[in-house]
């Protein structure tokens, strides 16, 4: 049985500022960041001001809160959900707005479908709850679209280098629990997601991204357009 997800809630507000909000989400090891990069160099070929991230760690403050959710001490699910939720508010209100208000593409690495998936679903606190945190931390901000990178995590697993860190630690039942449920979500909200299958070659996924996003997008913001990102 496919788990249940709350229905969208979006924000007339939150429409109303001229940049767009992409997100890209999907399990360790899908390609994110990869896409993430490709995008920021066509939208800025483009002649838009384009500003790459990631969550957590895309402010300075949420670099500290990556370093301690993910490579510290151990935490129970609720500090974990917590300090996501910490790093998604301050990364919205520091970064992400400021952005959208100035016409800017955002493209962010993770927001918060990975919370409801990761915390709310595979750490069993609620979906609901876990939605709502995010929903409150970030006033509501939406994602104009989300780029959800499917992939089966024993594949994904094996595409991963380097020492994992906790998330990555965790088992493949986990794992396949936090896809099942980025696939509910996707099903629920299809006027957000775009699902692609992250085995097939980055450009390939590139080609089927920019096809969605590029009628989602504002006018560019100058000919020669600029780029900011953070790492």
């Amino acid at each position: 049985m496919s788990p249940e997800v709350p229905a969208a809630v979006p924000s007339a507000a939150d429409r109303a500022h001229p940049g767009r909000l992409v997100s890209l989400e999907g399990g360790d090891g899908a390609g994110k960041t990869t896409q993430r990069d490709l995008l920021g160099a066509w939208l800025t070929d483009l002649g838009h001001e384009v500003v790459l991230t990631r969550e957590p760690g895309g402010t300075a403050l949420g670099q500290v809160l990556r370093d301690a959710v993910l490579h510290g001490e151990d935490v129970d699910p609720r500090t974990e959900a917590l300090l996501y939720a910490t790093d998604r508010a301050h990364h919205v209100h520091s970064l992400v707005r400021p952005a959208l208000a100035r016409g800017a593409v955002v493209v962010t690495d993770r927001y918060l479908d990975s919370s409801v998936a990761y915390q709310g679903a595979a750490r069993s606190l609620g979906d609901e709850e876990i939605r709502d945190l995010s929903l409150w931390a970030t006033r509501g901000l939406l994602p104009d679209l989300t780029v959800l990178l499917d992939l089966d995590p024993a594949i994904a697993a094996a595409r991963r280098t380097g020492a994992p860190d906790r998330l990555e630690r965790e088992s493949l039942d986990f794992h396949a629990r936090v896809r099942e449920h980025f696939l509910a979500l996707a099903a629920a909200e299809p006027d957000r997601f775009l699902v692609l299958d992250a085995a097939a070659a980055p450009q390939e996924i590139h080609a089927a991204v920019r096809a969605r996003l590029a009628p989602l997008l504002p006018a560019p913001a100058s000919a020669a357009g600029s780029s900011g990102t953070a790492r």
